[in-house]
């Protein structure tokens, strides 16, 4: 079915995408995902997709095209979703339970950006036309410390805890957890915030 897809920064459109062209990107996704970005060629895509090298640049004008693709649509659908969680105006600590569900959602649908960003987030990141990766990045980081510092402002919070710190742990945690094959996003949620909430020790 064709998609339309845009980055998060907005500078962007990809317009309507063929059934052709998702399909050499699902392909393109995996071999990154797999052999890392780098090691990942243009004949590696096409011999994976059936076709020649050349027939490839018909839908992308460099692999940096296809890698592109693949982040911006990842980071549209969760930086849309952690919006969305946040305007919703729900005390902190439901926001903060909606955030990591919606990041646990975002694991099965883009195993494969989401491992690419892990595995070549600072080779990806010094490239100009993927500067998007760090405004997204520091949205995101703004929305959830926002958010766990209101929830310390209102007493719902321990105010000894770095709300940065506590940031980096949860979407770690998330995302390393995209390694596991076939994860229970669902229960991955329900158990980080029983960790987060009600603790690893007896009381």
């Amino acid at each position: 079915m064709p998609v339309k897809t845009t980055t998060t920064h907005g500078k962007r459109s990809f317009g309507p995408v063929s059934e052709r062209r998702e399909h050499l990107v699902r392909l393109a996704a995996g071999l990154f995902a797999e052999k890392g970005f780098q090691a990942t060629t243009v004949r590696d895509i096409a011999r994976e997709a059936g076709i020649l090298s050349g027939s490839l640049y018909h839908h992308f004008d460099s692999k940096e095209s296809i890698v592109d693709e693949i982040l911006s649509g990842f980071l549209d659908e969760v930086m849309t979703a952690y919006r969305r969680v946040v305007e919703a105006h729900r005390d902190p600590r439901e926001t903060l339970a909606e955030l990591i569900r919606a990041a646990c959602d975002a694991l099965e649908p883009h195993r494969a950006a989401i491992t690419v960003m892990q595995n070549d987030w600072c080779r990806l990141q010094a490239m100009e036309r993927f500067a998007y990766l760090t405004e997204a990045e520091a949205e995101a980081e703004a929305l959830w410390v926002g958010t766990i510092r209101e929830g310390q402002r209102a007493g719902l919070f321990r105010a000894d805890v770095d709300a940065g710190l506590t940031y980096l742990m949860l979407r770690d945690s998330i995302w390393a957890s995209v390694r596991r094959r076939r994860a229970d996003t669902r229960g991955l949620a329900d158990h980080c915030l029983k960790v987060m909430f009600d603790g690893l020790v007896v009381p």
